[in-house]
């Protein structure tokens, strides 16, 4: 193009003086796109001289030169790019961010691979623990169902079908036996004892291991935000005017809980309406309280100590420091709640379980005299507090829960105080409502209370002899 431009300068040089100029652009013998200028010369009939014109002839060679090194020079600089970025990145100040580009791209694919690793784990162990739940919740309705065999099965009904005949005795094993499902081989003797020990008020006071935990029956449930988690109770050996019918009911969610709310009977617990409000004299702390002997014992608020309300006379009677022991949490259950210092009942008396530092956080369980509260004896566990949601007594026995959310959790421990050895356990127990923050026995009735998640609930349990 600019070739062009320089052949027309030069033919307009030419005819500067002409009255008219024409181009013509035709292609030569070699096939090269040639321009023609021809002008017409205003005062010459014809060309005398062909050279006549030997400086604009001259001017021309030199453009034509000019134009040729121009060409060849563009031509150059197109080729020279990628070399002059080759020659860039051999900089070595370029060279150096791109280094480190690349390791934190490197780094970043490292990142990836773990990660993906990771994520394969994790889901491996997904699996695995679903396969494990599914298979536990197989054996749990095993288990119900060898418990609870229907009604429809069993000898005896074609007798009912049949009145006017005397039924033959069968000397065959029945087609179910009442404990198969624990997966021991009893005595009959054995059951019968278990069926008297196992139902609420009997009058047997004979002891025994706790071998099945029943499903939770709802009584009551709070209301309001601090009724999350908190204590409900009764007193297995009441002191006049109160009864064993008569109820206590704590709503532990606050940082002054001095409320204690008594009805005369579970069934106006249910309601909501209490007979009577006893504002403490100070606040308690959490979930551990329990009412013995006519008295509320309780962990007193930021303290490591057991205190004795009077429910007649409505005053503190006894206080006490419980040696070593952590508070305000220091060595809490596993869902927390400041749950550091647990009271308990059994056919025995009243227990403390708390842990020290001494104990390194296990459980440590000391018998109390439940007029001056001073301890009587005292047993160190290997059990870990922290690794356990509650726990309860049961003959001089103290037995764990494993977990306060899960609902299908477990009686996981039992550490025999007469004996001073532990063993595993593996008792079925529903947390329905999937926030335990409260299990205690009443052996007057045989049962569990307990609160889960707003709801005030009791466990029936089956014991069997020592």
């Amino acid at each position: 193009m600019l070739g062009a431009w320089l052949l027309l300068w030069g033919g307009l040089a030419l005819g500067c003086r002409g009255e008219a100029a024409f181009l013509r652009r035709a292609e030569d013998s070699a096939g090269r796109c040639t321009y023609s200028f021809t002008v017409a010369s205003p005062v010459e009939a014809a060309c005398p001289d062909a050279g006549g014109v030997p400086e604009l002839r001259a001017e021309l060679a030199a453009l034509a030169a000019r134009l040729s090194r121009l060409e060849s020079r563009e031509r150059g600089a197109a080729g020279s790019g990628p070399r002059g970025a080759e020659a860039a990145v051999r900089d070595p100040q370029a060279a150096a961010p791109a280094a480190r580009l690349e390791a934190a791209y490197g780094e970043l694919l490292r990142a990836k691979a773990r990660l993906e690793e990771e994520k394969g784990r994790l889901e491996r162990e997904k699996e695995e623990l679903g396969r494990r739940l599914e298979s536990s919740a197989q054996e749990l309705s095993r288990l119900r169902a060898a418990r609870c065999p229907p009604g429809g099965e069993g000898p005896g009904r074609d007798a009912l079908r049949a009145p006017g005949k005397a039924p033959r005795w069968d000397p065959q094993p029945l087609a179910y036996q009442e404990l198969q499902s624990e997966r021991t081989e009893v005595p009959a003797s054995r059951l019968l004892e278990e069926t008297a020990l196992g139902r609420p008020g009997s009058e047997d006071s004979g002891c025994g291991e706790l071998v099945w935990v029943g499903e939770p029956v709802i009584f009551g449930r709070a209301e309001s935000i601090t009724g999350k988690y908190g204590v409900w109770m009764k007193d297995p050996e009441p002191v006049s005017p109160f009864t064993r019918e008569t109820t206590w009911r704590v709503d532990a969610v606050g940082t002054e809980v001095r409320q204690l709310y008594q009805y005369e009977a579970a069934e106006q617990l249910a309601q909501g309406y209490p007979a009577k409000v006893h504002i403490l004299p100070r606040p308690l702390e959490s979930t551990g309280a329990v009412v013995y002997r006519g008295g509320l014992f309780f962990q007193p608020r930021r303290s490591p100590a057991v205190a004795r309300y009077d429910l007649r006379g409505e005053t503190i009677t006894a206080e006490k420091e419980i040696p070593g022991a952590g508070y305000h949490g220091q060595y809490p259950y596993s869902w927390g709640g400041y749950t550091d210092i647990d009271l308990a009942v059994d056919e025995t008396g009243l227990w403390v379980i708390y842990s020290t530092e001494k104990a390194r956080g296990a459980i440590v369980l000391s018998k109390l005299d439940p007029e001056t509260l001073e301890i009587q004896q005292t047993w160190e566990t290997n059990i870990r507090k922290r690794g356990v949601a509650n726990s309860f007594v049961i003959c001089g026995t103290l037995y764990t829960v494993s977990s306060y959310s899960a609902p299908n959790a477990t009686i996981n421990f039992a550490y025999d105080t007469a004996t001073g050895t532990r063993r595993a356990l593996s008792i079925p127990f529903e947390n329905r409502f999937r926030y335990l923050s409260m299990v205690d026995y009443n052996p007057a009735e045989r049962q569990l209370f307990a609160w889960d998640s707003f709801n005030m609930v009791t466990y029936p349990v089956r014991l069997s002899r020592l």
